[in-house]
């Protein structure tokens, strides 16, 4: 094979390759040889059809597998001779009209990873942000987790429910005389004055006894979501099987017990645990985000374009996303539009951090374990149904740019939590309503780490963000500041589906009118959006 490099200019290259036509005759002799024992003939025992024979019949498609295998061979030698490292797929194409017997001129093209600097690890300074877990912000969480989970009495015989009562019914909704689908039920619990069901529902519980049976009318709102209800009076048929009275008190050991807990304190220290995992994974976001600000202000060189625009294709493709749910879709989109370049440069950000930490990683020997990988494995199986979820782990197992997708996130997560162990690191506590306002203050861009695994010899989105809700933020913001960027394509094989929850026979009032077909809250002014530093928020 003969090689001559075309162009190097940046991070591009191209070369022409000319594959003999004896190195393909050979690969062609060489499966003639592979096959001849099976190959049948009339006239001939089985293995000995003569090889002429043979590739009278099969020359064409012999010719044609042995070439594309030499020109497979040819980019894995020249990958290897000019020690390139491929940021995307080869482009490959056949110069001409190919014919057996002749040489064969192909012509290659590529971008390649960029030498990077070695990153200076030893002089960074990060301030942690600490925020203390009070015991008033306990006792605020379990107030309200008693508010949420309210205790009922059964009522005195005669009692008439009123606001904060809880009414059992079973009912039957009609429009027009006619019962419609989803107005049907038995059983509903609703307590009177949540709101969870239509206005004037709620109201015209009050004063109802167990065994009562009463009509009410509401009409259904003009944005209900059920098209053939907007609007519409209706009456529902009501049968009281039983009222209940608020259990009087706050949280004490019997409502611990009720969640299946032993007493009061261990539900405390339960909640404390949760707050204070909380703040600790705010403290983290904050202090990552300082970390990447200094990698990205330490350190500037050019990034294969073609990673660049795969990571902007997925950022803006999510934000469009978004911006099609917000209540005037053309006006999010316009906004968008003037914020396109930003965008860019937050994708370019994002491809050169991931290969600042990538590198940090390889040098100093930092990979994910084969057993925390069966651990997320495992884990991500869990969100497939019981049938699928073998399916999905075999699958995984089975599809390497599978597995690297899982890994990347904890890879990355154990190189920045090996530049924490390196740093300087100053506390310093605050309240939360301070810590959330300096993260909120932050913008940035997610880095994409390629880990040590990562197949950069394949034609794939080199970077997928994974939405990851945060407070305070609309759902567009989030969209591209999620969780770590993938670390590999996303699976060309289709992954088991999930399940679709099992559809209830017959809808409560409280899912009627509130829950599928209802209308969702009013959104708030859209808010510019930012891309955050952070790849996971922990």
């Amino acid at each position: 094979m003969q090689t001559v490099e075309t162009l190097n200019e940046g991070l591009k290259r191209a070369y022409t390759l000319t594959i003999t036509a004896a190195d393909i005759d050979a690969k062609v002799d060489a499966e003639v040889k592979r096959v001849a024992p099976t190959v049948k003939m009339p006239g001939f025992r089985p293995g000995k059809v003569p090889a002429n024979l043979i590739r009278k019949m099969h020359g064409e498609a012999l010719s044609q597998d042995a070439l594309n295998s030499s020109i497979q061979d040819g980019i894995q030698t020249l990958i290897a001779e000019q020690k390139l490292r491929p940021a995307t797929a080869p482009q490959v194409s056949l110069e001409g009209d190919y014919a057996p017997g002749k040489d064969a001129a192909v012509t290659v093209s590529l971008e390649v990873l960029p030498d990077v600097p070695a990153p200076a690890i030893d002089e960074i300074k990060l301030e942690r942000l600490t925020v203390p877990a009070d015991e008033a912000v306990v006792d605020q969480q379990l107030e309200q987790l008693a508010s949420n989970n309210k205790r009922h009495n059964d009522a005195e015989e005669g009692h008439e429910a009123a606001t904060g009562d809880l009414v059992v019914m079973d009912f039957v909704g009609k429009v027009d005389g006619v019962a419609f689908d989803g107005g049907t039920g038995e059983g509903m619990a609703i307590e009177i004055g949540s709101g969870r069901l239509i206005p004037g529902f709620e109201d015209q519980l009050i004063g109802v006894k167990k065994g009562d049976e009463k009509t009410i009318n509401v009409t259904f709102p003009d944005d209900y979501q059920a098209e053939n209800l907007k609007g519409k009076a209706a009456t529902f048929d009501l049968k009281i099987t039983d009222v209940k009275v608020p259990a009087e008190g706050g949280p004490d050991d019997e409502f611990a017990k009720s969640l299946g807990l032993e007493s009061l304190e261990q539900l405390r220290g339960l909640i404390k645990g949760q707050v204070e995992q909380e703040l600790n994974g705010l403290t983290r976001t904050h202090m990552k985000r300082k970390l990447l600000d200094q990698l990205a202000a330490g350190h500037d060189f050019d990034v294969p374009p073609s990673m660049v625009e795969a990571e902007f294709d997925q950022i803006w493709a999510q934000l469009q996303h978004e911006a099609g749910h917000e209540a005037d879709p053309e006006a999010a989109r316009a906004e968008l539009e003037a914020e396109r370049d930003d965008y860019r440069q937050i994708a370019v950000r994002r491809v050169r951090l991931g290969l600042l930490l990538s590198e940090i990683g390889q040098k100093n020997g930092i990979e994910v374990s084969q057993q925390e990988m069966q651990r997320l494995i495992m884990q991500a199986a869990q969100q497939y149904g019981p049938e699928d979820r073998q399916r999905f782990i075999q699958y995984v197992q089975q599809e390497p740019m599978a597995a690297a997708q899982l890994r990347a996130p904890l890879y990355e997560d154990k190189v920045v939590d090996f530049l924490f162990g390196k740093a300087e690191i100053t506390d310093r506590e605050v309240t939360r309503e301070e810590l959330e306002a300096a993260i909120e203050s932050e913008e940035g861009a997610v880095p994409h780490v390629h880990g040590p695994d990562c197949n950069h010899d394949h034609d794939h989105d080199h970077a997928k963000p994974v939405k990851k809700a945060a407070k305070a933020k609309p759902a567009a913001e989030a969209s591209a500041e999620g969780e770590a960027a993938t670390d590999a394509e996303a699976p060309k094989k289709k992954a088991p589906a999930k399940k679709a929850p099992a559809k209830k026979a017959e809808a409560a009032p409280a899912e009627a009118a509130e829950g599928e077909a209802a209308p969702a809250p009013a959104k708030k002014p859209r808010a510019k959006k930012k891309v955050e530093t952070e790849a996971s928020e922990d």
